[in-house]
């Protein structure tokens, strides 16, 4: 990778390091664990239509669409806060980025390639879903549930720019199986976090052992020695 991405020289002991303890990385964990919490309370709502056998009644859909059309239509500053949220997430991992040493790259770089998976979900199934839901699709007189996923709509749906509109519960299980899918992006991201706090404590320990052996005399091992070097 070029120099002007990765610093080389830079390890987890330097001072312009932006590591687990630097406010970036509470600018990463604070919109995450803020959509994680988002996603906990929608779960008793998907519950029922992904992880049971019974069978979906009719009013569970419509208390469910209820609940999605007050969430979409609700004032314009939720939806503020949530891109706010979203930014702060972002701008976070750009911080870290900047000039980013080996370990920047490997867990800031990979928690990022997360975050744009959880935006692409958001954007491409959540928010349709959403926009479906308070347009009333299933609830127009042009719309027919028994070709609701055929390949004979030709054109698709206006409603949707051209894409097929699939039946009420379909939709509402994509929905399900999407908020499902972000929690776990979230969660890996989190974890990405989390593994990159653990490798510099791994790392100050080995570097403090070597410290130790070096003030006794004894020999050190190389990748302590490489550490050193690069202080």
């Amino acid at each position: 990778m070029p120099d002007k991405w990765v610093d080389w020289n830079k390890t987890t002991r330097s001072k312009d390091y932006r590591g687990s303890a630097s406010f970036a990385t509470f600018m990463i964990i604070g919109p995450t664990c803020f959509f994680l919490g988002i996603l906990f309370a929608m779960f008793p709502y998907d519950f029922p239509l992904l992880w049971t056998k019974d069978p979906i009644s009719a009013a569970y859909l419509d208390q469910l669409e209820t609940h999605l059309k007050f969430i979409h239509q609700s004032p314009p500053l939720i939806a503020r806060v949530l891109s706010i949220m979203v930014g702060v997430g972002f701008l976070g991992f750009f911080i870290k980025l900047f000039r980013a040493s080996e370990s920047n790259m490997l867990f800031d770089g990979a928690s990022l390639v997360l975050y744009l998976i959880g935006v692409g979900v958001y954007v491409a199934n959540i928010v349709k879903g959403l926009r479906l839901v308070s347009a009333g699709a299933w609830t127009r007189d042009d719309f027919d549930p028994a070709t609701a996923a055929s390949i004979g709509r030709a054109g698709g749906d206006p409603l949707t720019g051209g894409e097929i509109i699939l039946g009420r519960e379909d939709s509402l299980k994509v929905m399900a199986a999407s908020n499902t899918i972000l929690a776990l992006v979230l969660v890996g991201v989190l974890v990405l976090q989390a593994g990159q706090w653990y490798a510099e404590r791994k790392d100050n320990e080995e570097y403090e052992k070597y410290e130790k052996m070096e003030k006794s005399g004894a020999p050190s091992s190389p990748t302590s020695e490489k550490n050193k070097k690069k202080q």
